[in-house]
């Protein structure tokens, strides 16, 4: 009626070496999503086509978006300061008062 082969040992250490392998898989895979993400940001973002195509094609476990992120990408720039109003907004603004 049922055929018991399906159910050996073997079968349940599988299992069971798969369920422990579980949290590891899904630690790993968002590990990798968030890296590849921020990668994919800053290469977009500097307009480094060569890398985003390599760094959405190659999966590496973090590991090519690691070097990237921190030896390829590009530099930040400085820090952008508030507009100083011009001499022409500020006559208006004293012809106004």
């Amino acid at each position: 009626m049922h055929d018991l082969s399906l159910y050996t040992p073997a079968h349940s250490s599988i299992t069971l070496a798969l369920n422990a392998l579980l949290p590891f898989l899904i630690i790993a895979a968002i590990w990798t999503l968030v890296l590849k993400g921020f990668a994919l940001w800053y290469a977009a973002r500097g307009s480094q086509k060569w890398w985003f195509i390599a760094l959405l094609l190659i999966n590496t476990l973090g590991i090519l978006e690691i070097i990237y992120l921190l030896w390829f990408r590009p530099k930040s720039e400085a820090p952008v300061a508030a507009p100083t109003p011009s001499p022409a907004s500020e006559s208006s603004d004293s012809a106004r008062a």
